[in-house]
């Protein structure tokens, strides 16, 4: 029998085969004999590969399980941190005492390197509060911030140096990524940390956009 005619009947044979799944079924010791080459190790019977096989991907289900069960334990571990944020902001009874009870829980419970406010209008006893900055809604130093603040959406990632600058000031470098969440009318408040993985884009922002809206609701308490 020629070459030609060896790849014919081995591609006809592969084809019927296709065609008739459960083959060897009807005869197992075939399947027991069977060589099944390997990229790597050995070559191992049809058997021993198919079970190689069903192991990998046991593996990989399980792998992909704890992940599932990870993400949705540190998703409810920030639900119950915002809801405490929320609860935290409705009890205090100044503006004051608001927004230090926002940037306190943002460095302290969900591990802010760098937590920064930004308001449109001052507000009176936090002049000598480190984080935070009185900025006029129409200053050109905020121009780098407009697209965020029109949005209202929270943006996450490597910020651009200038809007490090503005937010961190003589800190900026020390910032290697960051969560903006700006305050319609209000201002904004960033998070900013030092692992630059810490905060990217894609991420999910349902949490941040939720404590957002938490403390503009808490702060309005307190308008004309």
């Amino acid at each position: 029998m020629s070459e030609a005619q060896e790849k014919l009947g081995a591609h006809e044979i592969a084809a019927w085969l296709r065609r008739h799944p459960t083959f060897l079924k009807q005869f197992p010791d075939l399947a027991l004999t069977l060589i099944v080459p390997r990229e790597e190790g050995p070559t191992a019977s049809l058997a021993s590969y198919q079970l190689e096989v069903l192991r990998d991907k046991n593996r990989e289900l399980s792998k992909r399980l704890n992940d599932l069960f990870a993400n949705a334990q540190e998703n409810e571990r920030l639900a119950v941190r915002t809801h405490q944020l929320t609860l935290s902001l409705l009890k205090q009874n100044t503006a004051q005492d608001t927004l230090r009870a926002m940037a306190a829980s943002l460095a302290e419970d969900f591990n802010g390197d760098l937590v920064r406010v930004v308001l449109f209008e001052p507000i009176p006893g936090l002049d000598d509060a480190e984080w935070l900055q009185v900025v006029a809604e129409n200053s050109s130093h905020l121009n780098s911030f407009r697209d965020c603040l029109k949005d209202g959406e929270p943006l996450c990632g490597r910020l651009q140096p200038e809007k490090n600058a503005v937010l961190y000031g003589a800190r900026a470098e020390e910032v290697q990524s960051s969560a903006l969440l700006p305050l319609p009318g209000l201002g904004l408040v960033a998070v900013g940390s030092r692992d630059g993985n810490r905060f990217y884009p894609g991420m999910g922002t349902l949490f941040l956009r939720m404590m957002g809206e938490a403390l503009a609701v808490a702060m309005k308490r307190y308008g004309d």
